[in-house]
């Protein structure tokens, strides 16, 4: 791939439709598959070895590399082209595998330990990743996609997958409601959610779990954070960014815990109760703040009450606390509460919120702040990794059966999405003509970890 300088470190609209010979090798000698593919030669034993279990890796591999649609259709393909049989070990038509040889093979990647190999292979690209990248991780979003899926009806199999701590595919249903609170759409599946945490502003994968279709995002969201931390240096992801499934107290205090701040739309409970009285304070202090958390000050010198948002000045991590001062002297305008409320004060009238009183409703970050405008709105990066995953790479086939032959299937995407991404940040910058090619800090630092893996 050959990528013009001034395209962002990631630049996935780069990506070619039909990979050469020459980047699938490249993709494929990236891949920290030794310890993976000796499982699998283990597992197998002294049975029989009409094609070997590096073939039929490749196989699975190529499928989503080539975005094909079926595994028939890349078989078709390796049986006319030998180049790129011959980069997966294949050296004549009759070595090419069956459908059904792929298909077993796949519910074996589903079995343990391969499952939890193809996770340290995420895991082992993420971290290498994370460390030549200096801002991979910083702001993260969340998000959850529906997967649709076949389930088997062989009891013992179910059985034998839910012990292993297989999720089963159930029956899903979303509803979308707009700002009245209306069902505008309703979205029903029945397969899987794939819930992920992704860079909002690189847009890579930096953790993923799958659970049944009808489980809630929230719960999933402190499993995500803590696999994302394990892969990336300490103290890298500083926000996260969600919708309202994830507005729960134990979200926001494991959020908390892990120093991380949350950029969470938050749910709207209260019905007929628009504003309350800021805890500590009573009615003589005219500070009052909303179901979202917002804070504003009352001018009651007239005959009619005007309410004014208080600015928020800052966070104060040492004291865990939001600090908000008099809008009027803040911003310059005059109020006639001024003598009231300032008095003799510089800034004039401060007020120091405790987040600890409600983590949900008064975030580090508040949420009637540009910055938190800002941040939410990275949250569709999600949708855009959803989008590649699903059109690009085959996650939603529909067609798979058996939650073990899923598994194998998602675990080997979610590594091929970060090989892509690993092949971007370390392809060389077209600067002005073909011929002017340059290896800038970041790429040269991943080419070579890649080379000491191979």
């Amino acid at each position: 791939m050959r990528i013009a300088i001034t395209k962002p470190l990631f630049a996935w609209d780069s990506l070619e439709d039909s990979p050469s010979l020459h980047t699938i090798r490249q993709l494929l000698a990236s891949l920290p598959d030794g310890r993976l593919l000796q499982g699998l030669r283990e597992f197998r034993g002294r049975g029989r070895d009409d094609y070997p279990v590096s073939v039929l890796w490749g196989v699975v591999l190529l499928r989503i590399l080539l975005r094909h649609v079926s595994f028939e259709a890349v078989l078709a393909e390796l049986r006319r082209n030998a180049g790129l049989a011959a980069l997966i070990g294949i050296s004549s038509e009759k070595e090419v595998p069956k459908a059904w040889n792929v298909s077993r093979f796949l519910e074996g990647l589903g079995r343990e330990p391969h499952r939890s190999h193809l996770r340290e292979m995420f895991a082992e690209m993420v971290r290498r990743l994370g460390q030549v990248v200096p801002d991979l991780g910083r702001n993260t979003a969340g998000d959850s996609t529906a997967l649709h899926a076949r389930g088997t009806h062989n009891a013992k199999t179910v059985a034998a997958e839910t012990a292993a701590g297989l999720p089963q595919p159930t029956a899903g249903r979303k509803e979308y409601t707009d700002d009245q609170g209306n069902v505008a759409a309703i979205v029903e599946w029945f397969g899987y959610k794939l819930h992920l945490l992704v860079d909002a502003r690189h847009e890579v994968a930096l953790a993923y779990e799958t659970t049944s279709a009808h489980a809630p995002d929230g719960a999933t969201v402190p499993a995500l954070v803590a696999q994302a931390q394990a892969m990336l240096p300490a103290d890298r992801i500083q926000t996260l960014a969600y919708d309202k499934a994830a507005d729960d107290g134990h979200v926001h205090a494991a959020l908390a815990a892990a120093k991380i701040r949350p950029v969470i739309e938050n749910r709207r409970l209260w019905k007929d109760e628009p504003e309350r009285l800021l805890p500590g304070h009573d009615g003589t202090t005219n500070v009052v703040y909303d179901e979202a958390g917002t804070l504003y000050c009352y001018d009651r010198t007239g005959e009619t009450p005007v309410k004014h948002e208080m600015s928020y000045i800052g966070y104060e991590p040492q004291r865990q606390t939001i600090k908000y001062r008099c809008p009027a002297r803040h911003e310059g305008w005059h109020c006639p509460s001024e003598a009231i409320c300032n008095a003799d004060k510089e800034y004039g009238k401060t007020v120091r919120v405790d987040c600890t009183l409600d983590l949900r409703r008064f975030p580090p970050i508040p949420r009637a702040t540009k910055k938190f405008e800002r941040l939410y709105a990275g949250r569709t990066s999600v949708e855009r990794v959803n989008a590649r995953l699903k059109i690009f790479w085959g996650v939603d086939d529909g067609n798979i059966r058996g939650a073990r032959r899923f598994a194998g299937m998602i675990g080997t995407v979610m590594v091929v999405h970060v090989a892509f991404a690993t092949a971007l940040a370390a392809a060389p910058r077209r600067d002005g003509t073909l011929g002017k090619l340059r290896l800038g800090p970041i790429q040269e630092a991943l080419q070579a970890a890649c080379r000491s893996r191979s």
